[in-house]
């Protein structure tokens, strides 16, 4: 039940075009061109677009081929990350000023937990607007956030008025807010998703809504129950500080694709080591490895296998990967190997349950 005493004020903080805008901070000649952040290479991916380029149709995870033929004039450069994790740590500070309920989703996003903040304001939407001030007065960037009752909800409205700007959903518009939602807008319903509930006559959150629990889980799964409860407002997820990895993992596209056995088996085992590295470097370690293979048509396959104990170490690793490897015929010429560890130690059970709720109008400083 939404009351005063229980509902939470989330704010969800995303940085415009993080990389290409760190890149246009850096370098004033930049600035007001079309930037993308990597894909200059025969076989590079654009890790992130600026707004100029964007406006041509370019974006991240686009080649770079395609992003050159969609704008000529485009500028590619090198990714900097040491210098994107300095500028988030330094966004991280300002966020850390308001609440220590910081949950980063990566280095440009993240949640806010401000219910209960350290500046005593009971306006989550008036904390929201003075973050983003600070980070522009004092970082030159700008950021776009969403507000609302929960994560879910706060996730969705962020991308509302970017960039540079903010969207407040406050607690009796949620319900109406869900219903006016285009389905392909929820977040988490990718193009498959959406292309199936189109199939299904679900077209807005409105006619999600109007859909059983059970006609949801028989189409869906278990993600039919996340939608049933979404869509009403119910998402109890909390904000979590130290977010706790499912998966870590380690992949290579390679500048050329590969069918000799010894060439995959010397890049499996760079993988291993890097995946070693970091799982070593976090203290985590798993049970389940994933061996991953794009092919030279694009093609994706995955296989994986559990142990009985948990590992970190790269021999252990590669063994697995290889068997993984052996486990099938390759199918083509290989393009991109990756190895990932799941099922980790680092697991912690769900404290807070979905309950259903009865919605109440509720008017206070949101």
């Amino acid at each position: 039940m939404y009351n005063e005493l229980s509902i939470r004020k989330i704010i969800h903080v995303d940085m415009d075009a993080f990389y290409a805008s760190v890149e246009q901070l850096d370098n004033p000649e930049l600035k007001g061109k079309p930037v993308a952040v990597g894909g200059s290479e025969k076989r590079g991916v654009v890790s992130a677009a600026s707004y100029e380029a964007r406006k041509y149709g370019v974006k991240s995870a686009m080649s770079g081929y395609l992003a050159r033929q969609n704008c000529p004039h485009i500028i590619f450069v090198k990714p900097r990350f040491h210098r994107y994790k300095e500028v988030s740590q330094q966004i991280r500070e300002i966020f850390l000023d308001y609440t220590d309920m910081v949950e980063p989703l990566s280095l440009d996003e993240a949640y806010l937990d401000v219910t209960h903040n350290k500046k005593g304001n009971p306006s989550a939407t008036l904390i929201a607007q003075e973050i983003r001030q600070r980070i522009f007065n004092e970082l030159g960037l700008t950021a776009s956030a969403g507000i609302s009752i929960n994560k879910f909800v706060a996730k969705i409205a962020s991308d509302y008025k970017k960039p540079d700007g903010q969207k407040t959903v406050n607690p009796e518009e949620v319900l109406q807010f869900l219903e006016d939602l285009e389905i392909r807008k929820f977040y988490g319903v990718g193009k498959v998703t959406a292309d199936k509930m189109y199939k299904l006559g679900v077209f807005t959150g409105k006619d999600l809504k109007g859909k059983s629990l059970q006609f949801l889980e028989e189409h869906f799964g278990k993600s039919g129950t996340h939608y049933y409860h979404v869509v009403r407002g119910i998402h109890n997820s909390e904000v979590k500080p130290n977010r706790i990895p499912k998966s870590v993992g380690a992949e290579r596209t390679f500048s050329e694709n590969l069918s000799s056995e010894i060439f995959l088996l010397e890049r499996l085992d760079q993988i291993a080591q890097e995946l070693e590295s970091r799982l070593k470097k976090s203290e985590i370690a798993g049970k389940t490895i994933t061996l991953k293979i794009k092919y030279s048509d694009f093609s994706l396959h995955t296989r994986s296998k559990t142990l009985p104990y948990f590992m970190a170490d790269k021999n252990l690793i590669l063994e697995t990967a290889k068997e993984l490897l052996y486990q099938g015929k390759l199918e083509n010429s290989v393009r991109l190997l990756g190895i990932s560890l799941a099922n980790l130690n680092t697991h912690i059970s769900e404290a807070h349950k979905t309950k259903d709720v009865v919605t109440v109008q509720l008017k206070f400083d949101f």
